[in-house]
């Protein structure tokens, strides 16, 4: 009788066992990850991207397959799309390969780098212009010099020099100097964006590209990156802050997108400071659809999917160049066009793909606690 019982126990206790594994197996599968202590994935990160299924992440892949179609019908010039869940690839189209301009999503990966040098002390952001000794061509107004690196990485110095290279300010008009008060007006101005280049170079020592290939393609085994190919470039006759054009494919800007999602941590190694990624990505000018801008960071809301679209972000690039992380989903898509005005992908169409992405999810949402 007693070997019965004790044989009826183990039974019961081996049935609980399995049911939690295969719970815990199921749970995994949904989400397309396993959670771990400090969000991070129960793998290690190589060079190459491992890969998953739309089912194993709660996705639908017979609506991820319009996608294509989607891309032909708008005409967008897509060359490259990858999404990642979890760490895995779920989804890619096109040469993801392929290496092109990623246009200004260059300032994102910038505030990527300003990370560390924040933290160690090396940049000040309350340090104005004037404290660095910067100036430009025709010089600066001394309301201007009164601009702080923060309003620079924010976009709201209200210095309105020409940039050395279009974009932000549309070419030929022009806002009246020395009438914006520094920190208190969003206009997205390229002068901004390459000033504060120029002050990351000034106070790390370092060229921007230099620091990226150490502190970011390096640790995160960039495919595709070549430090010999850049450089910065602009006209300097109009100013002398160059810009600092990036070249990159897709599946390496999907890694930079992956960084973000994880707070700036790569098997194990913590490369940019969480709590940059958390202030960078905060809003520092709302909009009234409930995006708004960071530390050269766009942050997203899609109204019709509010809690999938919860805390997510992008980098913007001109003609359809995007790195967009979505926390809720433990998701980041990272998406290249040809780059030019023949073939461009429209903001509107890009955020069509995206809202036909979130579509497709039919697992949990992320809590912020998860």
């Amino acid at each position: 009788m007693m070997m019965k019982k004790t044989i009826w126990l183990w039974a019961c206790l081996l049935a609980v066992v399995l049911l939690t594994v295969q719970v815990w197996a199921s749970d995994a599968d949904q989400t397309g990850k396993i959670q771990s202590t400090e969000d991070q994935p129960a793998f290690q990160y190589g060079s190459e991207w491992q890969t998953t299924t739309p089912e194993a992440c709660g996705f639908d892949s017979e609506k991820l397959a319009e996608i294509p179609e989607l891309i032909r019908s708008k005409n967008m010039g897509t060359t490259g799309l990858m999404i990642v869940v979890g760490g895995r690839v779920m989804y890619a189209f096109g040469d993801v390969e392929q290496v092109s301009y990623i246009a200004s999503c260059r300032k994102s990966v910038l505030s990527m780098l300003y990370g560390k040098y924040v933290e160690n002390g090396t940049i000040q952001l309350d340090e104005t212009v004037g404290d660095l000794g910067i100036d430009d061509v025709g010089g600066l107004l001394p309301q201007e010099k009164l601009a702080t690196v923060r309003d620079l990485i924010s976009a709201r110095s209200g210095c309105y020099h020409p940039a050395s290279n279009p974009g932000g300010i549309p070419e030929g008009k022009v806002l009246e100097r020395g009438v914006t008060e520094h920190g208190t007006k969003f206009v997205y101005n390229n002068w901004d964006f390459n000033v504060a280049g120029t002050v990351f170079e000034m106070k790390t020592k370092k060229s921007i590209y230099e620091a990226f290939d150490a502190d970011l393609a390096k640790p995160l085994m960039l495919q595709d990156w070549e430090l010999s190919r850049h450089k910065r470039t602009g006209d300097a006759s109009k100013s002398i802050h160059l810009a600092y054009h990036f070249h990159l494919s897709t599946r390496d800007m999907a890694k930079l997108g992956e960084l973000m999602l994880r707070n700036g941590k790569w098997n194990g190694e913590q490369l940019i400071p969480a709590e940059w990624i958390r202030e960078s990505t905060s809003p520092v000018t709302p909009f009234p659809d409930g995006g708004g801008y960071g530390y050269l960071w766009w942050l997203e809301s899609y109204a019709q999917f509010p809690d999938a679209s919860r805390g997510a972000f992008s980098a913007y690039g001109m003609y359809g160049q995007r790195i967009s992380v979505f926390p809720a989903l433990d998701m980041v898509v990272a998406h290249k066009s040809a780059g030019n005005k023949k073939h461009p992908t429209r903001g509107s169409d890009y955020k069509a793909l995206i809202r036909l992405i979130l579509s497709a999810y039919e697992g949990p949402i992320r809590t912020e606690t998860e």
